[in-house]
């Protein structure tokens, strides 16, 4: 703690005379550096944290938690096994999903997609997918009916709502020509736009049934699913419910949970995180650098000052707080600074998105390569009481140095030639 004495001399010369104005520049670079990097450090933290969140939220809310696959070719018993399933401690609902790889085709247009069949009372359950139709309706869909489709597919295709997509599977039949494809064209009844790129650019929904014939689930008497999905009561705990449904199951069946298969974009998003945490740090490190020359040069200027205030009584340890107050107060002004400006920011990402793309006329994020079509940001008050301690921390033992310097000066050297 500071005595009246001490906040004085230190406020004192924290405003510079015009001498010293080469001084309080790099002080206020110091300020500036500090600042930027603790605003900086608190939106990319807020960022990721908020892509992660929408990746998760967009992954477990089309994908099931855990997806149990035959070791054959499709499940056979799949209305037994889902109820088996529902009956697994940890299991909310389990439902039966076709699913496979087609080419969609529209007036010479075409792309790759993934075809999910879903029964559709199982499909009212995503209500993530539900709430997001943007044209069209279900009407036709829960009849047996009609695709739906990603409205950023239909985009690129020039695909409305009525018009029929043709849909090109690669198992085709064997005939006396060679191989032939099976083609066969839907009538696009409704659009959805999650937000994900992945799931708007390439995800087709067929009524489950419509499915099953159309990759030969259900032909010569046969009736199966591609897989069972299954959707935990806690995410977070699908490892531990793995294990359980392995022992109801038994070894004729695969078993995946939506961790392990979604495993490389989270850990792309965490190696990101990481390394922007290190280069952002080094800004806060390399201001704290700043923070020791100027009270450096301070002490050198303050010399005689310093000489003059021990003559009088004052001891090194009241010197060692005057300077150690300066370096700061500098430290702590630009982490204020820093976190007012970094939260306004982190609170407004997708409003200064839409701003700059706007002033500059072009997307600023391709979808294609974040996988999202806006900058989520999703603030973690534990993580900005990380930033300010590290920076404050940081700040403080950049003072000590200079401090222990301005202490030790010997009164009858430093006033010897005056």
């Amino acid at each position: 703690m500071l005595n009246a004495f001490e906040r004085m001399v230190a406020l004192r010369y924290l405003r510079a005379r015009r001498e010293e104005g080469f001084i309080s520049v790099i002080a206020l670079f110091s300020l500036v550096g500090i600042a930027l990097g603790v605003a900086t450090l608190i939106v990319v933290l807020a960022v990721m944290n908020g892509v992660r969140g929408e990746l998760i939220k967009s992954i477990i809310g089309l994908e099931g938690h855990v997806s149990v696959y035959a070791d054959s070719n499709g499940i056979d018993n799949y209305n037994d096994l889902s109820r088996m399933l529902q009956g697994v401690e940890g299991v909310k609902y389990a439902t039966p999903k076709v699913e496979g790889q087609i080419m969609a085709s529209y007036k010479g247009r075409a792309m790759g997609a993934m075809v999910s069949g879903y029964r559709f009372e199982d499909l009212k359950k995503k209500e993530l997918l539900m709430n997001k139709i943007t044209q069209g309706d279900m009407a036709e869909f829960e009849n047996g009916q009609g695709v739906v489709i990603g409205s950023r597919m239909a985009e690129k295709m020039g695909v409305s709502v009525g018009d029929e997509l043709l849909l090109i599977s690669p198992e085709g039949r064997a005939t006396i020509a060679g191989l032939v494809p099976r083609v066969k064209a839907y009538k696009v009844v409704a659009l959805f736009s999650i937000g994900m790129f992945a799931y708007d650019n390439g995800l087709v929904l067929l009524p489950f049934q419509e499915a099953q014939v159309y990759f030969k689930l259900q032909d010569e008497g046969r009736d199966a699913a591609s897989l069972i999905e299954v959707i935990a009561d806690d995410p977070d705990k699908v490892q531990a419910l793995v294990g359980k449904i392995a022992e109801t199951v038994g070894r004729h069946y695969r078993i995946y949970d939506w961790k392990s298969s979604n495993n490389h974009i989270f850990q792309a998003v965490i190696v990101q995180r990481n390394v922007m945490f290190l280069i952002l740090t080094l800004i806060i490190l390399v201001a704290s650098f700043n923070i020791i020359s100027s009270l450096i040069m301070l002490v050198r200027e303050k010399g005689r000052d310093v000489a003059i205030l021990r003559t009088m009584g004052a001891s090194r340890a009241s010197i060692l707080r005057i300077f150690f107050a300066c370096g700061s107060c500098v430290g702590v002004a630009g982490t204020l600074f820093g976190v007012v400006f970094g939260l306004l920011i982190a609170f407004n990402t997708e409003n200064i998105q839409l701003w700059l793309e706007g002033m500059m006329g072009h997307k600023l994020f391709t979808d294609e390569l974040y996988f999202l079509s806006s900058l989520p940001s999703k603030v973690d008050f534990g993580e900005v009481l990380t930033v300010i301690v590290m920076a404050l921390g940081l700040s403080f033992l950049a003072t000590i140095y200079p401090a222990r310097r301005a202490a030790s000066l010997d009164p009858a050297e430093a006033l010897r030639y005056e």
